[in-house]
């Protein structure tokens, strides 16, 4: 038969993760063998046939003649394999030794090899190349296959094992089969990493490769039983050593230290346990900081947001409203985000420890997501009036500040008016006055009394004004009201006195017969007029406060409609102008000489122009003053306008993204990657929109600066923008969060993206809301349709597992766990303490120097400093420590659900 070594489809490597070597590959490819190769194979393959062939009590000398019967060739497989091959032909007839090479190969083709182009008459012809084929065939097969790290090929999981326990030492760099071992060192440091006491390391030179290599070899063969299988000088004189020889030779150090690899895995087990615990606290040991500073935060924050005593000056309102606009845009701000990052990483640490069989993370009394939740929401609930309080109260201060102005305006008129009256009332001139001058002292009271009674509006004014600035709280009412009661006393006073002299006047009327009709009828006249234009001068120059363009135009309109009494006025002053002028015409006729003071008032016609000049003067200073506040609530209404139209966008699109998210977070189409991507491009676009929402904030501002407290153009006010934005930021947070514990539950189960779309889509089937959630009755229908027999019971069971809150729901992130929680493989505690016994060579111990040894440094002090000594063996063996801390006190925090109460096992 001709042969040529393929793998088997049936029981072949690629079904168990290894690979064979193809003589095809590695022996047609090298029809013309270099010589030094051969050399090389034909020394190691002899070593290594021998190796196997003593423990039968034989050898071989001549590697292509010693095997042309066939039956030294039997005899290896049967040492090599462990099994019996059918009995050999006596025979020593050519076709007696084909008939047992061909047992031989057909041996090796049973254990998953076809041999092509290789045929039992080349073997018994003493073919060299095709002997040294076929021993490599079975090196390859029964020395060489199993070999596998990290499921990789055979060569290359041998590569991988050298270059890995190789990689802690110098001069030493591993990269291939061939020149990679010409030095000896990384035979050297093969030996040392595994028996250090065999070779000393540091005393080795590059410099020296055949004692370096003479060293190793002489060490293998004396201490671990490995034949010398090469030379030296054949090795450093060749350019490029044979790789099959070195392969060959070291697959037996391999082999000699296939135990300390055992060792070896069983620590990568402990160390990844350990690293999963570590990580964990770290996790839990930040999420209690965090807490306890935004909870501190909330606490001091709450007491300065609560404190509603107002301020009596307006500039130190204003303050208070900056002081809060500064928290809203600059303290706060850093506090939403440690919220949301706060929550977050709670969620990341709940489902590490859920993937890996963990304990639910319990934070401290006081701590929990609710209750920052919860604290949260009182701090909004106190901030939500704040800002209402600050501008309520400032519009109070001002309104306050206008009335108090106004009453000081009226209260100067009103004295200035008094000045000098109550001395006028209380002086006697008509005892000594003529008839003439008592008519008309009698006419002058009648006109004061006039005046008089014209000046009660202005004092009920004063009074009114005081009540309302004593009503809204005025800082300085003592004051305010001692002034008022000074004027009405003194109101009062001028009553009395005004009523004395009327009764004295009127006492002595009736000794005066005449009296000047023009004189009085001028001061009757004139005293209404210039009384009419001391209020007209008043309103023109009285101020005002509007918050809206329809309020100006009122007052424009009572303007207007004073101009139009202008022209009536005038007339009434030219009436009286008149009777001035007729008094100077009698006088001229009579020739009566005028003394030039009018007998009953004080005013004079030269008063009367210089009031009427005053008050044409007013009225357009007055327009300018009405068209300027037009002006300003013009541009107010503009600034409502802009902040209308940006609000009316950014509210719709803030509710547009939040409800896009939600489709997102449930979409199928595409991969976990593919929807974290499209996530963090919404999360991108949303941070880069930031710019319209500090843009608005800043027209919010100058509407506040311009006192604008009210938009009719739109329903969004900047508290509906803020709070929407923030909850967007959350919200496109957490659903990444979600998403990238998805792509973690799925990478640490093993589940692939087809069984996430799968349980996607079902749950989105059944999601009849469209709301990320499945009410029961939906979530029963879920599981019948993916095949569970569900009873009464077993769902009751499920229910309590996919809603531990009983919240009457399924969530989405839910319905993952359960269903990737059903083929999940994790390290089982059986596993990590299976692996600490084989660290511990199966002792009840083990020692503090193996720990060092085969765990990195951090996580073997890690594991030291948590184990209580071993009292058994404290007297003799000081550096024992319990297995059994580890799995009963220790590993609890890793492992809750493990209660290991077998073994005592101690490190």
């Amino acid at each position: 038969g001709v042969y040529r070594l393929q793998p088997e489809n049936r029981g072949a490597p690629e079904a168990t993760g290894h690979q064979y070597m193809s003589p095809e590959d590695e022996w047609d490819r090298d029809l013309l063998l270099d010589p030094a190769w051969e050399k090389q194979q034909r020394k190691t393959f002899t070593a290594w046939c021998n190796s196997h062939l003593r423990k039968a009590g034989t050898q071989i000398e001549n590697i292509e003649d010693d095997f042309r019967n066939g039956l030294k060739l039997m005899l290896l497989l049967e040492v090599i394999s462990g099994e019996r091959l059918p009995k050999p032909d006596k025979g020593k007839m050519r076709f007696h030794k084909i008939a047992n090479v061909n047992k031989a190969l057909d041996f090796i083709c049973s254990k998953g090899v076809k041999l092509v182009s290789i045929g039992a008459e080349e073997i018994v012809d003493g073919n060299t190349k095709m002997t040294l084929g076929m021993i490599w065939t079975i090196i390859l097969r029964f020395a060489i296959q199993d070999i596998s790290v990290e499921e990789t090929s055979a060569k290359e999981g041998l590569l991988l094992w050298c270059q890995r326990k190789t990689a802690p030492y110098r001069n030493v760099n591993v990269q291939n089969f061939h020149i990679s071992w010409k030095d000896g060192l990384a035979l050297c440091a093969l030996i040392h990493r595994h028996r250090p006491d065999l070779i000393d390391y540091s005393k080795l030179r590059k410099d020296d490769p055949i004692g370096n290599l003479n060293t190793a070899f002489e060490v293998a063969e004396k201490y671990l039983d490995i034949p010398k299988m090469l030379d030296a000088e054949d090795i450093v004189n060749t350019p490029k050593p044979d790789e099959k020889a070195i392969m060959t030779y070291v697959s037996c150090f391999y082999h000699a230290f296939a135990g300390a690899e055992q060792a070896e895995t069983a620590a990568n087990r402990i160390c990844k346990v350990l690293a999963v615990n570590q990580e964990n606290e770290k996790l839990m040991e930040e999420y209690e900081k965090l807490a306890s500073e935004l909870l501190e935060w909330i606490r001091k924050t709450i007491p300065w947001l609560e404190n509603r005593m107002a301020e009596q000056q307006m500039k130190a309102m204003q303050q208070k409203l900056e002081d809060f606009r500064d928290y809203r845009r600059i303290h706060k701000p850093p506090r939403v985000q440690e919220k949301c990052q706060l929550e977050i990483n709670f969620n990341t640490l709940q489902t590490k420890l859920r993937l890996s069989n963990r304990p639910a993370f319990m934070p401290s009394e006081g701590k929990m997501v609710s209750d920052i939740a919860n604290a949260w929401k009182g701090l909004e609930q106190v901030e939500k009036g704040y800002e209402e309080w600050l501008l309520t109260e400032i519009r109070r201060l001002e309104r306050l500040d206008h009335l108090a102005e106004k009453f000081k305006q009226k209260c100067s008129l009103h004295q200035s008016w008094t000045s000098g009256k109550e001395e006028l009332l209380s002086m006697k001139d008509y005892e000594s006055a003529s008839l003439m001058e008592i008519r008309a002292l009698m006419r002058k009271h009648e006109a004061f009394e006039s005046d008089l009674a014209a000046h009660q509006d202005r004092v009920e004014q004063i009074a009114a004004i005081a009540q309302e600035l004593n009503e809204l709280d005025y800082h300085d009412a003592s004051s305010v009201n001692a002034r008022c009661q000074g004027i009405c006393d003194q109101w009062d006073n001028l009553g009395t006195l005004t009523q004395k002299r009327r009764d004295s006047l009127e006492r002595v009327e009736k000794l005066w017969e005449t009296i000047d009709q023009l004189y009085l009828e001028f001061a009757k006249r004139a005293a209404p007029f210039n009384n009419w234009m001391d209020g007209a001068m008043e309103d023109l120059q009285d101020m005002f406060i509007v918050h809206s363009t329809e309020e100006i135009h009122s007052l424009i309109t009572a303007h207007d409609q004073f101009k139009a009494t202008l022209p009536e006025a005038d007339k009434e002053r030219m009436a009286t102008m008149g009777i001035q002028s007729e008094i100077v015409k009698i006088a001229q006729t009579y020739g009566i000489k005028l003394s030039g003071v009018n007998p009953y008032t004080n005013l004079s016609p030269q008063d009367i122009t210089n009031k009427w000049e005053a008050v044409k003067h007013l009225v357009p200073l007055r327009d300018q003053m009405l068209q300027e506040e037009v002006a300003r609530q013009q541009a107010n209404e503009r600034l409502r306008r802009q902040f209308a139209a940006q609000a009316n966008i950014i509210g719709p699109w803030i509710q547009t993204k939040m409800e896009e998210i939600g489709h997102v977070s449930v979409d199928i189409a595409g991969s976990l990657e593919e929807q974290m991507n499209n996530l963090k491009q919404y999360e991108q676009n949303i941070i880069n929109y930031k710019c319209n929402i500090d843009k608005l904030e800043g027209d919010h501002q100058l509407s506040q600066e311009s006192l604008i407290f009210d938009n009719k153009h739109t329903n969004y006010t900047m508290e509906h923008i803020r709070v929407g934005w923030e909850q967007l930021l959350t919200t496109i947070a957490r659903t990444i969060n979600e998403v990238e514990n998805q792509i973690l539950t799925r990478d640490a189960k093993g589940i692939s993206q087809e069984q996430l779309n799968e349980f996607r889509a079902s749950f989105n089937h059944f999601d009849r809301k469209r709301n990320g959630m499945m009410d029961p009755d939906d979530f029963r229908a879920c599981l019948i349709s993916m095949g569970y027999d569900l009873g009464e019971v077993e769902f009751a069971r499920i229910m309590t597992l996919v809603d531990s809150n009983n919240t009457g729901v399924v969530t989405f992130q839910a319905f993952i766990d359960f269903m990737t929680r059903e083929t999940a493989e994790t390290d089982t505690a059986d596993q990590v303490m299976a692996s600490f016994k084989i660290l511990a060579s199966d002792k009840a111990y083990i020692t503090v120097d193996e720990l060092r040894r085969e765990l990195p440094a951090e996580q073997a002090e890690y594991c030291i400093s948590r184990m209580t000594r071993y009292t058994e063996l404290q007297r003799s063996n000081r550096g024992c420590l319990y297995l059994s801390c580890v799995t009963r006190v220790q590993l609890c925090n890793l492992y809750k659900c493990v209660a290991m109460t077998q073994a005592t096992l101690v490190i």
